[in-house]
């Protein structure tokens, strides 16, 4: 189960044997390139369209025997449609989403289906925002790799709006909802010396800003395209007070403190997402990978977590046991929601992107 495309405006990559497997599959075991996908998820980030009109964001035309057709189209005042047709076959499906998003936020689009069950899911996410809105769909249109292949190889019969940061495939249903944001390797604190996170287990105690010692309820990974939201960012030593070079999501939020975050917020301790603090010097968006995989710790409450010399925040799931579509599509929900934490506040204020700019411009002085 793994990620089969990765495409942008610049590049565009493909392997029905998996992304991560290129060159590690000997040929009696490569897949068929025209195999239907059983199951499978389309995701893509866009920025929201400056248009007025209907556009297609993500599109697929495949004419004469193939018969094929596929298409997201962005609909006016916060909507999107789904299009997918095979010869007589179609299926559709429309999410109306928040209509109060700006040019500058980015949505994440999710289409997936599954065969077997005959079931398909069409979600769009505002993740600046923590916002979800979903369709479900009955009787999905058989997806083949061919169909995937010319997607993300031919631009001929491919469309795709120019305000898509990339769109990627997978070949099983991909969660939605919060994410882990930290790698396996970052080092967090606990009453027995620094660990790294890949290798905490259920019920492993971790030590917090508070000087609290909380038991970890879950350990959460994920691998995704390290593209738009997804793209790591890495913290450069010894900025923001860490003893080593350290790569996160864009989204995972550094706790900041000290007399200069007093002074300029009035507040003890602050959160700043990653994606804020890039400059150039203090932080760096790590190029040249297709995929990455992130972890993180689900604590009884919203805290703050001693990695790699500097203090990041524990997973945020708000209070997603009380919607249970959400839960039960994302991460979370293999887990009883009667042993999920509510996270009803975070723990600190949290900075917006021209905050976090000046607060790592003074920082980087």
């Amino acid at each position: 189960m793994t990620w089969i495309a990765l495409a942008d405006s610049k590049t565009c990559h493909f392997a029905a044997e998996g992304l991560s497997n290129v060159g590690r599959v000997a040929p009696a075991e490569r897949v068929d390139p025209e195999a239907v996908m059983p199951r499978g998820s389309i995701l893509l980030e866009t920025r929201v369209s400056p248009h007025d009109r209907p556009q297609i964001v993500l599109g697929l035309k495949r004419g004469f025997e193939h018969g094929v057709s596929f298409s997201l189209q962005a609909l006016p005042g916060g909507g999107l449609n789904l299009v997918h047709e095979r010869g007589a076959e179609m299926v559709h499906g429309v999410v109306n989403h928040d209509s109060s998003a700006v040019r500058t936020d980015i949505l994440r689009i999710t289409y997936s289906w599954d065969m077997v069950h005959d079931w398909a899911r069409l979600v769009v996410e505002r993740p600046e925002a923590n916002r979800s809105f979903q369709t479900s769909m009955r009787g999905p249109v058989a997806m083949q790799l061919s169909d995937i292949r010319e997607m993300t190889l031919n631009e001929a019969a491919r469309q795709m709006a120019p305000d898509v940061l990339f769109f990627a495939v997978s070949d099983r249903i991909e969660p939605i909802g919060p994410m882990p944001g930290m790698i396996a390797s970052t080092m967090v604190e606990t009453p027995f010396g620094q660990t790294p996170v890949g290798k905490l287990q259920r019920g492993d105690i971790l030590e917090t800003l508070d000087g609290a010692q909380v038991p970890v309820l879950q350990v959460l990974r994920r691998t995704v395209p390290a593209r738009g939201l997804f793209e790591p960012v890495r913290l450069r030593q010894p900025y923001f007070g860490l003893a080593q070079d350290t790569v996160v999501a864009p989204f995972q939020r550094l706790v900041i403190g000290g007399s200069r975050v007093e002074y300029l917020f009035n507040a003890e301790q602050v959160l700043v997402p990653a994606r804020h603090l890039v400059n150039g010097s203090a932080a760096l968006r790590e190029k040249n990978h297709l995929l990455v995989t992130y972890t993180q710790v689900l604590l009884p409450d919203h805290q703050a977590l001693l990695a790699n010399g500097t203090y990041m925040e524990s997973m945020n799931i708000g209070r997603i046991r009380r919607t249970r579509n959400i839960l039960q599509g994302s991460l979370l929900g293999q887990f009883s929601r009667t042993t999920l934490p509510e996270h009803s506040v975070p723990a600190y204020p949290a900075l917006g992107s021209f905050e976090a700019l000046i607060l790592a411009e003074q920082r980087a002085a």
